[in-house]
C-alpha cells in the first residue's frame, strides 16, 4: 500500500524534516524545485526563479504547513539517513538528499504506522464503552468508509494520518486519567496536547474536552467552599502548568514561524479577520457537493448520530467528546477554505476519527440490542457497513483518477453513474497499474491535475 509520493501540501510538511536533516537550515528551495508540477507551477517564474510573492518578510520561502509531521517522521528518517550514508561507504550510489527512494518509502511507511496506531488507540477508546466486537467493527468501517485511506496511503506526506494518532492519543489518555489526575499525568497530557497542536492547528478545538471538564470541576469546588480551597488551588496550578508545558512543546512551531514569518504567532494561513464571521458555512461543511463531510462520506453522518446518542446516555464523558467535535465543526464553518481545496471528502475531519469510531461503535451496540440474536445483528450490521465501505472505495477511486474533480463541487448523479458503470470496468487495470506501474500512474494523475487547473484558470 505504500505510495512514496511527496506532492501538494505534503511538499511543505516534508520540507520541515528534509531541509534541517540534509541541509541543516530552513531553506526550502530544493524541496519546491523537486515538487510535483501543480505545486511548482505558480511558485516559479519562466526563468525558474521563485516568484517574489512567495518570499516572506524575512526572505524565506513561504511554508505555512506545520512542523509536527516532520517531528514524527524524524526518528524514522534519521535512521534512514544514517543507513544511506553507511551504504554509500560500501559503494552504493543512492543519493543522501532526502528525495531518493529510501527516504520516501520510509516516510510513507512511518505515516502508515502512525495512522494505524491512531486507529488502534481509537479502538481502545471505543472498547472502554462498548463491547470489543462493536469497537473493532466500527474501527474497520471508519478506516475504509471515510477519507482515512487517502491520507494514510495515497497522500502519505500530508498531515492527516499523524493527526489521527495525536488526537486519538490525547482523547484516550484524557479519558483514562479523568477525575483525580496526578501531576505526572497532567504533564503527560500536556506533552500530548502540545504535539497535537504542532501537528495540526485546528486540533486546538479538541481542548474543549478539558474546558468542559474544568468548568464542571471548578463549579463543584465553588459550590462546596466559600473560599479558595487546597483542591481549588491545586487544580488551578495543574491547569497553569498544562498551559506552560503545551507552550514549551510548541516551541518548534513558534521558532519556525518566527524564522519564516517574523513572529511566533504568524502562521501564514488566512488571518482571523477574513474568517466567515457573518456567513458561516454551517450547511455546506456537512452537505455541500464541494467536499461536504456527510455528502461525500455518509458513514460519518451515522457516526455523528451515534456520538450524540452516546453523549445523551453517558453525559459525563460523552458531552466533552461531543463538545470537541462541535467546536471543530464550528471552527471549520468559519474557515474560508472549509472545503479543503484539493480534498477527498472534508479531509479536515480526519482528525476526528477517534470520535467517529466511538460514535459508530456505540450506535452499533445499541441497535444490535434490538435484534433477536447477536449473530443476526452482526450479519446485518456487517452487510450495511460493507455497502458504505464499497461506496466510499469507489468514490476514492473516482477522485484519485479524476473521474470526478479533485477541486470544487462534483455532480453526484454523475458520480453515482460512474460507481455502477465506469468503476467496475476500469478498476482491474487501475489496480494493476497502482501495484505494478505506480510511477507511471502517478505521473498520469499529476498531468490530469495540472490540465484541470489550467482549464479552470482559462477565462
Amino acid at each position: 500500500m505504500l505510495n512514496p509520493w511527496i506532492r501538494g501540501d505534503g511538499v511543505g510538511y516534508y520540507a520541515y524534516v528534509r531541509a534541517p536533516l540534509i541541509q541543516h537550515n530552513l531553506d526550502f528551495t530544493r524541496d519546491y524545485q523537486n515538487a510535483n508540477e501543480s505545486f511548482r507551477e505558480n511558485r516559479f517564474d519562466v526563468n525558474g526563479e521563485i516568484r517574489k510573492e512567495y518570499r516572506t518578510s524575512t526572505g524565506h520561502l513561504d511554508n505555512h504547513f506545520t512542523v509536527g509531521p516532520g517531528m514524527l517522521w524524524a526518528p524514522f528518517l534519521l535512521v534512514t539517513h544514517a543507513g544511506v550514508i553507511l551504504a554509500q561507504k560500501f559503494g552504493a550510489t543512492v543519493a543522501a538528499d532526502g528525495f531518493s527512494a529510501p527516504y520516501r518509502y520510509v516516510m510513507a511507511f512511518a505515516t502508515g504506522v502512525y495512522g494505524f496506531l491512531g486507529l488502534w488507540l481509537s479502538f481502545r477508546l471505543a472498547r472502554r464503552y462498548t463491547a470489543p466486537l462493536w469497537a473493532v467493527i466500527a474501527t474497520l468501517a471508519i478506516w475504509w468508509g471515510s477519507s482515512v485511506p487517502v491520507y494514510m496511503y495515497f497522500n502519505p506526506s500530508w498531515s492527516h494520518a499523524h493527526s489521527i494518532f495525536v488526537c486519538a492519543l490525547f482523547l484516550w489518555y484524557w479519558d483514562i486519567t479523568r477525575g483525580e489526575r496526578t501531576t505526572r499525568q497532567w504533564v503527560i497530557l500536556a506533552l500530548i496536547a502540545g504535539l497535537m497542536l504542532d501537528v495540526y492547528y485546528p486540533n486546538v478545538m479538541l481542548l474543549s474536552v478539558l474546558v468542559i471538564e474544568a468548568t464542571e470541576q471548578y463549579a463543584g469546588l465553588l459550590r462546596h467552599h466559600s473560599s479558595p480551597s487546597v483542591k481549588f488551588l491545586s487544580l488551578l496550578g495543574h491547569h497553569a502548568a498544562f498551559v506552560l508545558i503545551v507552550g514549551i512543546v510548541m516551541l518548534p512551531t513558534f521558532i519556525t514561524r518566527t524564522i519564516i514569518y517574523g513572529g511566533p504567532f504568524e502562521t501564514g494561513y488566512v488571518a482571523f479577520r477574513y474568517f466567515l464571521w457573518w456567513t458561516p458555512a454551517f450547511f455546506e461543511v456537512l452537505f455541500s457537493a464541494d467536499h461536504g463531510l456527510v455528502s461525500w462520506t455518509p458513514l460519518l453522518g451515522v457516526a455523528i448520530i451515534g456520538l450524540a446518542w452516546f453523549a445523551f446516555r453517558k453525559p459525563k464523558v460523552g458531552l466533552p467528546f461531543l463538545a470537541g467535535l462541535l467546536a471543530f465543526y464550528f471552527f471549520l464553518c468559519l474557515y474560508p477554505d472549509w472545503a479543503g481545496i484539493s480534498s477527498y471528502g472534508n479531509r479536515f475531519f480526519v482528525s476526528m476519527t477517534p470520535l467517529f469510531i466511538l460514535g459508530l461503535a456505540y450506535l452499533l451496540e445499541r441497535v444490535a440490542a434490538l435484534f433477536a440474536s447477536r449473530r443476526l445483528a452482526i450479519a446485518v450490521s456487517s452487510a450495511v457497513l460493507s455497502l458504505f465501505v464499497l461506496w466510499n472505495l469507489g468514490m476514492i477511486y473516482q477522485w484519485g483518477i479524476h473521474l470526478i474533480p479533485a477541486r470544487g463541487p462534483i455532480s453526484f448523479p454523475e458520480a453515482a453513474y460512474n460507481q455502477f458503470h465506469v468503476v467496475p470496468m476500469r478498476l482491474k487495470s487501475s489496480l494493476e497499474s497502482y501495484f505494478l506501474r505506480r510511477g507511471e500512474m502517478m505521473h498520469q494523475i499529476e498531468r490530469g491535475d495540472v490540465e484541470h487547473l489550467k482549464r479552470n484558470a482559462e477565462p
